[in-house]
């Protein structure tokens, strides 16, 4: 990944991926990916990033993309969906995945990718926004303490 340390006086801008963004979001992608030990034998396959990232672009897909831009480079990304739920009428937004470059953290990407999610959930309707991580991610969830609140569930999953 190149250097994306942020100046005193960047300005963040969160916006849509656009389909120009692929190469840039592919690197924050990986990063993510190997933040959460997916990578090297572990790696996700290519044929699900190529997958991801045509979702984002694809109206019938309730997957969408969003990053942070600083210095006309990309420095952060949110992705998020849309689904039912038995317990509300409205829609439920799941923030699947949030990452910001190394370099710019703690300068309020996160935050501000954050807004957005619940911004973009709003304008659709949503009642909900919600998301996860894993329990080792203390950083994150001292700014996720300040955004919103911890549901109390424990999420169990199986590979199948």
């Amino acid at each position: 990944m190149t250097d994306t340390t942020l100046s005193a006086n960047s300005e963040v801008r969160i916006r849509t991926a656009r389909k120009e963004d692929f190469t840039e979001w592919q690197s924050l992608w990986q990063g993510y990916n190997a933040f959460y030990g997916r990578h090297g034998e572990t790696s996700l396959a290519d044929e699900i990033t190529a997958m991801t990232w045509s979702r984002f672009f694809d109206a019938y897909e309730p997957v969408h993309a969003l990053v942070a831009e600083c210095d006309g480079r990309l420095i952060g990304l949110a992705h998020f969906l849309f689904h039912r739920s038995t317990t509300q009428i409205a829609p439920n937004c799941y923030m699947q995945d949030l990452f910001t470059a190394e370099s710019c953290r703690g300068r309020g990407v996160a935050r501000k990718l954050i807004e957005e999610v619940y911004a973009r959930a709003r304008a659709a309707g949503g009642g909900r926004v919600y998301w996860q991580t894993h329990e080792t991610n203390a950083t994150a969830m001292k700014l996720y303490d300040k955004v919103a609140e911890k549901s109390g569930f424990v999420v169990y999953r199986k590979l199948l």
